[in-house]
C-alpha cells in the first residue's frame, strides 16, 4: 500500500513537471487563482516583499479573461478618495516596471483631459479641485485654450472648461501582465499554467487544499482573483460573488492623417456628455462608448450558467447600432473620425459588481479566503491593488482605508436580480455627473427593509445603506420633495434644519434598524472582547462606546457595546461595516482559540431612536418603568415594556440630546412606532432623518472614549504614539458660505498655502 501511494505521488509530479515545464510545489503561503494582471500584481508585491511559497495558478494561460482585450486606459483620477491612492501606486509602478524586470511595458504619459460642456460638469469639476490640492497627485482645472493645446484636434463649440491630470495616459496589458510576471518570478514566486482548480477544500487547521490536475497544493490563504470566473472559483466553497460581465465595446481606426501629422501624441480625452473616451493608438485613434442602460448588454447567462468551458480569449460579435449615438458625439466633438476607416472593433466582457467597484480583501465567514475580484477598471487597479493587499497580507492590517473596496459590503440581500439592476445601472452611468450624497435607485427596495418601511416611505427621502432603505429627510406640505442632487444647497437644506430644531426643543422619532448588530457570549466572551477593544467591558445592564484597533494603534471600527446578562453581550457598529466588523471579530475568535458564540441578528432586530427634551415625557406615558434621571441613567440598558412591547432600551445620546435607542423584534416596529407618534403628539413628536443626526452629532461633538487596563490590540501601538507626542488634532472649522458648503476631503488652506490637512467630514450647522 505504501508503495502505490509513492508511486502514484511521484507519477502526478511527473506529469506536472512535463506539462508546466518546472516541479510541482505541494505546499504555499499564498495560493493565487487566476493569471490576469490583477492576480499576477499580487504575486509580485508578495514576492517582492519577501513572502516565501506564493504559488499562481491560471486556468489557461496569462492575460486569458478581460485583461488581454483592455483598452488599458491609466489615470491617476477618481472621483472617491481613497481609490486615488491605488490609482497613483499603479502608475508609480508602471513608470518603473520595465527597468526593474527588463521587460517592455508600452507605457504612454500624455495625459489626459476630462471635458466639460455643461455647467453642471464645471461644477462638479471644480468640487473635484477642492479635494485635490492636498493629495499628492497633481490634477489642474484647465480653459478651453489649454484643452485644444492638449487635444487640437477638438472641436472647440462645446468646450467650457476641462479637468487635467499630467502623468496619465495608457499601457499595453499583455506586456505590463508579462513585465510583472517576470518580477514575480525573479522575487521567488511559482506560476503555473496551464493549471485549472478544480476544488478547493478547508483543513481543520484553518488551510487550504488546492486542487488542480496536476495534483493538490496545502495553502496557508487562498486568493480568488479569477476575473469572471470569480463567481465559479466562489462557488466551490459555498459563496455567490455579486460580480457580473458587462459586454464593453471599443473602434480602433486606421491611420488618420492628421493625427500622423502630430508632432506628439494626444492627451486621452473623456467626452463626459458623450460618454466615451479616446485616445491614440499609434496613427490613429481609440474609441470606447459606455452605452445608456437600455442599450448595453450582460452576459447574465454567465451567471446563471456558468462561464462556457474553453472561453479565454475570445470575443463577443460588435453591435455598433448598440454605439451608434455615441459615435456620432464623437464625431462632433473630433470631426477627423468622420473620415476614419474602422479597422478592429473589439467586444470583450468585463466584470462589473453592482457598485461598480471591486471586491478586494479577506471574506467574512470564510477564513483565509480572499477576493480581489469585480474589476471593472482592472489595469490602472492592479499595480496598486496588488501592493495594498499584500502590505495588509504581510503586516496584519490593511495600509489604508479602502473600506468602500471591502468583499463584505454585500450580503443575503444581493440577490441576482439587483445584481443585474444594479450592473446595468452602474454601466449606463459610467459619465453621469458624480454629486455628494448620491443615490442611484435601481434594484431598490431589496429584500432588506425594516418593520416601519411601509409607513414611512411616502414620507421621505430614503437612502441606501448596505441594503436598507432607511429616511435622510422628511417632507412636509410646501417643500421640494424627491431626489434632487445639486453642488450647491438643494432641497432638503431648510427641511434638514428644521428637523434639527425639533430634536433641540422637542421630540424626533428616527428609524435606525440599518445597524449592523451582533450578539457575542460564551465562555470566553469576556477575554475576547477584552482583547478586541480598547475599553473596559460595561458592567451588566450598562453600555458603552468602544474601538476596535490595529495592531498599528489605527482605529478599525466604534462600536457601541452593551453586557445584557452575564458574559452575552450586544455590539452595535455602523450599517456600512456589518459583515467588515464582524469578519475581524470572527477572525480574532478563531485564531485566538476562543469558546464563544457570534450571530449576526442584524436583520432580525429593528431599531427606533428618539430623541429631544421631551422625549421621557412621551415614553413614561408607555409603560411603569422609572425614566427619570434617577430611575434610568445615560449608557443604561433595561428591558422593559412599551405600549405592551418587549423592549430592551438603551439611554444614548447620539445627537447630543437626551434620547434612547429601542431594540426589539421587527414585526413589532410598526406598532411601537404608532404608539410614540400618538403619545407625542401633545408633544410635538415628529420623524427625522439621517441627516440630521449626523448634523446633530457633529454640533454636539458627542464621543466616548475609556481606559483599558487589559493587553488589547493595538496598546503597544497607542503607548508608543503617545509617547512621541501626537502629530494631528481633530478641530472644528466654521465656515462662511451662502450656497455651497463642504461635503468632506475639501483641502484646507492657510495664509494662501496648502495645509497638509483637510475636511474629515461635514454637515451644516443650522444656528436658531
Amino acid at each position: 500500500m505504501h508503495f502505490i501511494r509513492l508511486h502514484l505521488s511521484l507519477s502526478l509530479l511527473s506529469d506536472a513537471s512535463s506539462v508546466l515545464g518546472k516541479r510541482w510545489k505541494d505546499s504555499a503561503d499564498t495560493v493565487i487563482i487566476g493569471g490576469g494582471c490583477v492576480g499576477v500584481s499580487l504575486a509580485y508585491h508578495l514576492a517582492k516583499g519577501g513572502v516565501k511559497d506564493v504559488v499562481l495558478l491560471e486556468k489557461s494561460e496569462l492575460t486569458a479573461g478581460s485583461t488581454w482585450h483592455a483598452a488599458g486606459l491609466t489615470t491617476y483620477y477618481h472621483p472617491g478618495i481613497n481609490l486615488k491612492r491605488v490609482h497613483y501606486d499603479s502608475i508609480k509602478l508602471y513608470e518603473s516596471l520595465e527597468a526593474e524586470t527588463g521587460q517592455a511595458v508600452g507605457f504612454h504619459q500624455p495625459g489626459s483631459v476630462r471635458i466639460a460642456s455643461t455647467a453642471a460638469r464645471v461644477d462638479e469639476m471644480r468640487y473635484q479641485m477642492t479635494r485635490t490640492h492636498w493629495h499628492v497627485t497633481p490634477q489642474y482645472f484647465i480653459g478651453p485654450e489649454k484643452i485644444q493645446e492638449l487635444f487640437p484636434l477638438l472641436n472647440m463649440d462645446k468646450v467650457l472648461a476641462g479637468l487635467y491630470t499630467p502623468g496619465d495616459g495608457h499601457i499595453d496589458p499583455y506586456s505590463l501582465t508579462m513585465a510583472l510576471a517576470a518580477g514575480a518570478r525573479m522575487y521567488g514566486a511559482q506560476i503555473y499554467n496551464p493549471a485549472p482548480v478544480t476544488a478547493l477544500n478547508p483543513t481543520p487547521d484553518g488551510k487550504w487544499d488546492v486542487q488542480t490536475p496536476h495534483g493538490t497544493i496545502c495553502a496557508n490563504r487562498i486568493v480568488n482573483t479569477a476575473g469572471f470566473w470569480a463567481r465559479e472559483v466562489g462557488k466551490m466553497i459555498g459563496l455567490e460573488h455579486p460580480t457580473i460581465p458587462v459586454h464593453h465595446q471599443y473602434v480602433v481606426t486606421a491611420t488618420v492623417p492628421e493625427v500622423k501629422a502630430l508632432k506628439k501624441e494626444l492627451a486621452v480625452i473623456r467626452d463626459l456628455e458623450g460618454s466615451y473616451y479616446l485616445r491614440q493608438e499609434r496613427d490613429g485613434l481609440l474609441f470606447g462608448p459606455y452605452e445608456k442602460m437600455e442599450k448595453m448588454v450582460l452576459q447574465d447567462s454567465w451567471v446563471r450558467n456558468g462561464v462556457p468551458p474553453g472561453f479565454g480569449k475570445e470575443l463577443f460579435e460588435s453591435d455598433l447600432d448598440r454605439i451608434m449615438e455615441h459615435i456620432e458625439m464623437a464625431m462632433e466633438m473630433v470631426p477627423v473620425l468622420k473620415k476614419a476607416d474602422i479597422i478592429n472593433v473589439v467586444s470583450g466582457p468585463i466584470t462589473y459588481t453592482p457598485d461598480l467597484l471591486p471586491m478586494v480583501g479577506p471574506h467574512q465567514g470564510i477564513h483565509n479566503y480572499w477576493t480581489a475580484i469585480g474589476f471593472g477598471y482592472g489595469v490602472i487597479h492592479a499595480g496598486g491593488i496588488g501592493k495594498f493587499l499584500s502590505d495588509w497580507m504581510r503586516n496584519g492590517e490593511p495600509p489604508y482605508d479602502l473600506i468602500e473596496c471591502d468583499p463584505n459590503r454585500y450580503g443575503r440581500w444581493t440577490d441576482v436580480p439587483f445584481m443585474c439592476a444594479k450592473a446595468r445601472e452602474s454601466y449606463g452611468f459610467n459619465n453621469v455627473v458624480g454629486y455628494p450624497k448620491e443615490e442611484r435607485f435601481a434594484g431598490r427596495p431589496t429584500s432588506r427593509t425594516s418593520g416601519v418601511f411601509e409607513l414611512l416611505k411616502d414620507k421621505c427621502s430614503m437612502g441606501f445603506h448596505a441594503g436598507w432603505e432607511q429616511p435622510h429627510w422628511f417632507y412636509k406640505p410646501g417643500d421640494d420633495t424627491g431626489y434632487k442632487p445639486s453642488f450647491r444647497r438643494t432641497n432638503w437644506f431648510e427641511p434638514v434644519g428644521r428637523e434639527c430644531k425639533l430634536v433641540m426643543e422637542k421630540v424626533g422619532v428616527i428609524d435606525l434598524t440599518p445597524f449592523g448588530k451582533f450578539l457575542v457570549k460564551g465562555k470566553d466572551s469576556v477575554k475576547l472582547l477584552d482583547r478586541l477593544f480598547a475599553n473596559t467591558m460595561p458592567k451588566v445592564g450598562q453600555t458603552n462606546i468602544s474601538h476596535m484597533l490595529t495592531p498599528a494603534g489605527r482605529v478599525f471600527a466604534e462600536v457601541t457595546i452593551t453586557q445584557l446578562a452575564p458574559g452575552e453581550f450586544l455590539l452595535i457598529t455602523g450599517s456600512g461595516s456589518e459583515l467588515h466588523d464582524l469578519r475581524w471579530i470572527e477572525t480574532e475568535a478563531a485564531e485566538g482559540g476562543h469558546d464563544v458564540d457570534i450571530s449576526n441578528v442584524t436583520d432580525d432586530i429593528g431599531v427606533l431612536g428618539i430623541a429631544g427634551p421631551n422625549s421621557r415625557k412621551v415614553l413614561q406615558k408607555l409603560t411603569d418603568e422609572d425614566m427619570s434621571d434617577a430611575g434610568f441613567k445615560f449608557l443604561q440598558c433595561k428591558f422593559i415594556q412599551l405600549a405592551g412591547i418587549p423592549v430592551r432600551a438603551i439611554r444614548i445620546s447620539y445627537t447630543g440630546e437626551l434620547g434612547w435607542e429601542l431594540y426589539l423584534d421587527q414585526k413589532n416596529m410598526a406598532a411601537l412606532y404608532k404608539a410614540m407618534m400618538e403619545a407625542g403628539k401633545d408633544s410635538g413628536i415628529d420623524n427625522f432623518g439621517t441627516y440630521a443626526m449626523a448634523s446633530l452629532r457633529l454640533e454636539k461633538g458627542f464621543r466616548g472614549w475609556g481606559a483599558e487596563p487589559a493587553d488589547f490590540i493595538g496598546k503597544a501601538a497607542l503607548q508608543e504614539i503617545k509617547a512621541r507626542g501626537l502629530k494631528r488634532k481633530l478641530s472644528y472649522l466654521f465656515v462662511d458660505t451662502d450656497d455651497i458648503d463642504p461635503e468632506g476631503n475639501e483641502t484646507i488652506w492657510h495664509n494662501g498655502k496648502v495645509s497638509q490637512n483637510k475636511v474629515t467630514e461635514f454637515y451644516f450647522f443650522h444656528f436658531f
